[in-house]
């Protein structure tokens, strides 16, 4: 087992140069938010925002349009119902599936589309609402993207690996995880207050940053959307994911020094300034 150290954040995140474009820095697509959950796609989508994905589009359902563009006008909305929905899923680089998707029946068709229409070329986040239906209906499981990561926290894990959450030991986790995802380039992040990541290849890290203020509702979602802006930006590799994930963790340790409690959206907010400090050339 390694230790994710800080040098992750220069490796990964790259100085933006003059002749570039938005098309240059990835196209993200977050699905999820039903009728009561809207909040949760919706800091999803500010974590791809923030971390800098180029074009960002959110499926959602219809309800959610108002307070969606109040807060993010930068994200092109769709509507999770139209038949346009298909055709964007194949067009993006990144697509992120899961916070407050629900685990109805359009849920479970939604993830049936992206199974159906999610290419090599893909990185695919699976988190929240996804996992619990995968939990269920483990053939769900898209089998095309060039990228899993899945992103569960103890008890979602727990439900989709059938391991109680004080016998989820890395061996026993590094079991399941091959087992779930056979044959393909997968990641799983596993949220606790010390977060592990495992690949497929058996490699087990550590996240030594993070602090019981990110203990409250939205900072897992906000975790899948900035996995998906990094994705999108550096490549749907390990390191992009491990980066993503100790940022996540060194924002909220920068907010908690002033404040009993970090707030998801506040922790987006910093993100871009974290990520100007680290850029490499």
């Amino acid at each position: 087992m390694s230790e994710i150290k800080a040098d992750i954040l220069t490796k990964v995140i790259k100085k933006r140069h003059s002749a570039t474009h938005k098309g240059d820095y990835g196209r993200v697509l977050l699905i999820g938010g039903n009728e009561n959950y809207g909040g949760a796609i919706i800091m999803a989508t500010e974590g791809a925002l923030n971390t800098g994905a180029g074009l960002v589009a959110v499926a959602t359902h219809s309800l959610n349009l108002t307070a969606l563009h109040a807060r993010d006008p930068e994200a092109m909305y769709l509507d999770w119902r139209d038949h346009n929905l298909a055709s964007l899923i194949g067009k993006v680089d990144v697509v992120v599936c899961g916070p407050g998707l629900g685990t109805g029946k359009f849920a479970k068709q939604i993830l049936q589309l992206i199974g159906e229409y999610t290419t090599s070329k893909q990185t695919l986040v699976l988190d929240a609402n996804a996992l619990d239906i995968l939990a269920q209906e483990r053939q769900l499981l898209p089998k095309h993207a060039g990228t899993i990561v899945l992103t569960p926290h103890q008890m979602e894990w727990q439900r989709l690996s059938g391991i109680k959450i004080p016998y989820q030991t890395d061996s026993a986790n590094l079991a399941a995880f091959n087992e779930l995802i056979d044959q393909q380039k997968a990641i799983l992040v596993l949220k606790s207050n010390q977060t592990h990541v495992y690949d497929n290849q058996g490699r087990v890290f550590v996240n030594p940053t993070g602090n019981p203020g990110m203990a409250t509702g939205g900072m897992g979602d906000t975790l899948a959307g900035i996995i998906g802006g990094f994705t999108a930006q550096f490549g749907g590799e390990l390191d992009s994911v491990l980066a993503a994930v100790y940022l996540h963790s060194l924002a909220g340790d920068v907010l908690a020094q002033n404040n009993y409690v970090v707030k998801p959206t506040s922790l987006s907010e910093l993100l871009s300034q974290l990520m100007q400090q680290y850029a490499s050339k």
